[in-house]
């Protein structure tokens, strides 16, 4: 009798896991054939490619279904209160492998100066990439170089720039020099932005739509019970002005509480708490109930934002991702921003969760402990919530008099065109209450060490100081604009700042602490990316320079970083060992 339970047993657990991984995106992607011959493997090569556990494929080939309509206004009830596994009776938690997916992207490379002396991006202030490449790590595992995206792991990290003098300009410019700490005769440029901060008793009232996956994927301890953890965190930050709805969606989506005042918190933590998972994924159809409820409670006044909780993996309705950015596009120009929150490994989406949160005007985020949760939802919930100023954009043209070449140190994925900076159609960043934004440049000097070999028909720029008498501007290394709009404005505003003597540091152990821990974070990043440009950087040179730049750690995370350097040591090594 016990063995017929025990065949029962695996039985229904296989049924279950067919029923919630099946999907013609990974039947695809697991059977895809080699190409015939090498002009049929170049073929759409500038499609935009999505790497699956290591192996890039065509992004065609990850449609999971054919493109549909949104499914109209009705409405549908709410899933039940709790799902087997989740109260108590017996069921195999849901686990899926090798179905993680991120857009691979070419790393940055040197630019010549008197060829393309503009360089223009937007900020970008997700942290999910570094919250990704930790939880590799912490299991010995070195994450897919796709998912390492440097600007995400730099800006994970709070630096202590002098915030602006006064409310009228929403942050403050900080710009340092100094020599580079893995290639002799170069130099790194390191543009910093410290947003001001929202005081608590003047923040706007917040209009919420928590908008949660409740899918037979998310039915494991890292997924649903985390993301009710986390968004119990939230509730608890909010004010009793605020208001909170919820939307849950599996195979189909349905309203489980209306916009309710915070003053009720115990009736919003309780259906947090009953919420249960199984089912397919109608991810497109729970957004648009979600922008519709939060429409319908819009404060012109106040911050309103759907906060998306989801492992990425939409499977039923739209889900092509182009017509899901195309969506979530319109909805945003009505003054609804979203952000994304990431939960889980094994079946998690960051190409699509990317796309949304950056045609959302808002943000990305992976949750991966209940320690990151905390660090988000609530030492960070006003940066997280409360944006100061949106399309950010920053634009930097370096002198051909004084920088031979330059290369932007991440920002692949926020590349902006040299018109895009002045046209306030053009989508960029958001920067939150206090926030920090930070971006590194690698520059050679006139007379320094060319990753370019010459031009035969270009002449070589060449100075003699002391012959050619050189004015201020001439002796400046660049010019820095920053571009941005205040929250509720569509009308841009300009800063500006030059890149002079007076930014420089003679030695990197002279440079801003901060700046040489950014520097650090920014190797590693590239280490683990394959190094292409960081010379003879190494792990130990990591964490010779983080260790040195530690500085005040009042939560561990700098700390913690320390021990990923080691980690990654650890995991190349096993690697190595093909272990």
């Amino acid at each position: 009798m016990g063995s017929q339970l025990h065949s029962l047993g695996l039985a229904l657990s296989a049924l279950m896991l067919a029923s919630c991984a099946g999907s013609a995106i990974d039947n695809k992607a697991a059977t895809l054939p080699k190409a015939a011959n090498e002009s049929e493997a170049q073929e759409s090569a500038d499609a935009a490619n999505i790497v699956v556990t290591g192996s890039r494929v065509r992004q065609q080939n990850l449609e999971m279904a054919a493109p549909v309509s949104v499914i109209g206004s009705q409405a549908y009830a709410p899933p039940p209160p709790s799902a087997p596994g989740l109260s108590g009776g017996w069921a195999p938690p849901y686990h899926d492998e090798g179905r993680d997916k991120f857009t691979s992207f070419a790393e940055n490379s040197f630019h010549i100066v008197r060829e393309a002396p503009v360089s223009t991006f937007s900020i970008d202030v997700d942290t999910a990439s570094y919250s990704w490449v930790r939880a590799s790590l912490n299991q010995n595992v070195l994450p897919q170089p796709a998912a390492v995206r440097t600007e995400e792991m730099v800006n994970y990290f709070h630096y202590d720039y002098a915030p602006p003098a006064t409310t009228s300009q929403p942050f403050s410019t900080n710009v340092a020099v100094f020599p580079s700490p893995w290639a002799v005769g170069r130099q790194l440029v390191r543009i910093g932005i410290k947003g001001f901060e929202v005081r608590r008793a003047e923040r706007p009232r917040a209009n919420l739509v928590f908008l949660i996956d409740t899918s037979g994927s998310m039915q494991e301890p890292n997924k649903l019970p985390l993301v009710q953890r986390s968004l119990s965190m939230l509730v608890n930050e909010l004010d009793e002005r605020d208001t909170v709805a919820i939307v849950t969606y599996a195979g189909s989506a349905g309203t489980a509480l209306a916009p309710t005042p915070v003053a009720q918190k115990r009736k919003i933590l309780d259906v947090i708490n009953q919420l249960g998972a199984g089912g397919s994924t109608a991810g497109a159809e729970g957004i648009r109930q979600a922008y519709h409820l939060a429409e319908a409670n819009l404060d012109p006044r106040g911050v309103n934002r759907v906060i998306l909780a989801t492992d990425g993996d939409f499977n039923v309705g739209i889900t092509d991702q182009g017509e899901l950015k195309g969506y979530i596009e319109r909805e945003r120009s009505k003054g609804v921003f979203l952000s994304v929150l990431g939960f889980g490994m094994g079946n998690y989406n960051d190409a699509l969760m990317q796309a949304l949160a950056q045609n959302g005007n808002g943000t990305a985020a992976y949750i991966d402990t209940v320690q990151e949760a905390k660090k988000t939802l609530v030492e960070e919930a006003g940066s997280t919530l409360f944006p100061i100023a949106k399309d950010v954009k920053i634009q930097v043209e370096f002198n051909p008099l004084a920088v031979a070449e330059y290369r932007l140190i991440g920002y692949e994925t926020r590349a902006l065109n040299r018109d895009d900076f002045d046209n306030d159609k053009v989508d960029a960043g958001d920067v939150g209450s206090g926030q920090s934004v930070t971006a590194l440049y690698e520059v050679v000097p006139v007379g320094g060490p060319l990753t370019n070999g010459g031009s035969r028909y270009s002449p070589e720029i060449v100075v003699t100081g002391l012959r050619i008498p050189r004015s201020p501007q001439q002796m400046e290394l660049g010019f820095v604009k920053i571009r941005y709009k205040l929250p509720k404005s569509d009308t841009s505003k300009l800063i500006s700042t030059p890149i002079d003597a007076s930014v420089q540091f003679a030695s990197f152990e002279a440079a801003p602490r901060d700046a040489r821990f950014a520097t650090a974070v920014a190797g590693f990043a590239e280490l683990l990316r394959g190094g292409r440009y960081n010379g003879s950087l190494t792990y130990d040179d990591v964490l010779r320079i983080a260790a040195a730049a530690r500085g005040p750690d009042e939560y561990g995370y700098r700390s913690e970083f320390l021990q990923l350097v080691r980690n990654a040591k650890g995991a190349r090594s096993l690697a190595a060992l093909g272990q």
